[in-house]
C-alpha cells in the first residue's frame, strides 16, 4: 500500500464511498467536493485510474448504473439520472476485491484522522 500516492488514495476512497465513477466527474467532485470547475486535471485522474487498474485495484465497470445518483452529485442532476435509459458515456471505474479491501482501510484511517482533527479543534 506504500506505493500509492495521495491522488491514488483519494480515488480509491471516493469510489469506495460513492460507487463507480468516471475520471471526468472525479476531477470535479473527488471525495464529495462540489463545483463545475475541475479541482484536478482530468488527464491526471484518467492516468491514475489506468495505473490503479494495472495494479489490480480498479476494474472497468460493466453493467447499469443505479438509478439514484450518488450523493456527490448536485441535486439538479438527479432529474437527469431518472431520464437515463443507458449508461452515460465514458469509462466508469469500480473497485476490485483487493481494491475494496485497500480502500476500506484507507477510508477508516481518513475518517479517524478527520475525527481526531475535530476533537483537537474543540
Amino acid at each position: 500500500m506504500s506505493e500509492l500516492n495521495d491522488l491514488m488514495k483519494k480515488i480509491l476512497m471516493h469510489i469506495y464511498k460513492f460507487g463507480p465513477d468516471n475520471p471526468w466527474y472525479m476531477a470535479r467532485r473527488l471525495m464529495g467536493e462540489s463545483g463545475w470547475a475541475p479541482k484536478y486535471s482530468e488527464d491526471e485522474i484518467d492516468n491514475t485510474c489506468r495505473e490503479l487498474e494495472k495494479m489490480g485495484y480498479l476494474i472497468r465497470f460493466q453493467g447499469a448504473l443505479k438509478r439514484s445518483v450518488t450523493s456527490s452529485v448536485k441535486p439538479w442532476l438527479k432529474v437527469k439520472a431518472r431520464e437515463l435509459d443507458h449508461k452515460p458515456k465514458g469509462i466508469y471505474y469500480d473497485l476490485s476485491k483487493e481494491g475494496r479491501r485497500i480502500a476500506s482501510q484507507l477510508y477508516k484511517e481518513y475518517k479517524k484522522n478527520e475525527s481526531d482533527k475535530n476533537i483537537k479543534r474543540k
